[in-house]
């Protein structure tokens, strides 16, 4: 579908607030989460829209019914947003840890963060190169992974205070494993011939290739 194709990945950290984004306004994309907060001010929206955490799509199912873009969600959100169009749910693969989805129409693995189920779905379309921004891989607060927490103020965490608000419910990230699912997709990509750079600023990420999103995008 997107063979030799490039696509960018935009995450949610606040190193966004240091990337110039309007370079990637004609750029195919996926955003992730709650990344439509900054859709007013970039002037234009994402490709693609991907979201899996139960609590995020709960909290803000008629945000995400609002957005364009075809969106992602995982089959067990469909309660939240059924009869939501342009939506797709996809079976979630469970039993197998961990894993790379080649075939996401058949079923994606979760991998502790929506950016990993972004990737799959990335594959799946025959993009060559996938650019990641905003994946800081790190965050403000500290607690037991996955761990359900309530935000209690302004969220350092991401790219607008206003993210998680005051009395949100989240899960806190698991990075640890995490890495260990980008490890996996770093493979998969590369065994195929492609491959995922990472132009995040000042990112925490080791997992791949660094570059500027500048450099990035002339190749």
């Amino acid at each position: 579908m997107h063979a030799g194709e490039r696509c960018v990945i935009i995450g949610n950290g606040p190193s966004l607030r240091e990337t110039n984004l309007g370079l990637l306004r004609h750029e195919y994309t996926f955003g992730l989460n709650r990344i439509y907060m900054m859709f007013e001010e970039l002037g234009f929206e994402t490709t693609f829209h991907v979201v899996i955490n139960r609590y995020v799509v709960e909290q803000c199912a008629d945000e995400f019914r609002n957005i364009n873009a075809p969106l992602f969600t995982t089959a067990p959100n469909r309660g939240f947003l059924d009869g939501a169009a342009n939506t797709a749910y996809l079976n979630l693969i469970v039993g197998l840890w961990p894993y790379f989805s080649r075939d996401a129409a058949r079923g994606v693995w979760e991998g502790y963060t929506v950016t990993y189920v972004a990737m799959q779905l990335a594959y799946y379309m025959g993009f060559s190169e996938v650019v990641l921004v905003g994946v800081d891989h790190r965050f403000a607060v500290s607690g037991k992974p996955n761990q359900l927490v309530e935000s209690t103020g302004p969220d350092a965490s991401h790219f607008d205070p206003r993210y998680f608000p005051k009395g949100f419910k989240w899960q806190l990230p698991d990075l640890e494993n995490s890495a260990v699912a980008y490890t996996l997709a770093r493979k998969a990509f590369e065994d195929d011939g492609r491959r995922i750079v990472d132009a995040t600023v000042n990112g925490a990420l080791t997992i791949f290739p660094k570059v500027s999103l500048e450099e990035a995008l002339v190749r």
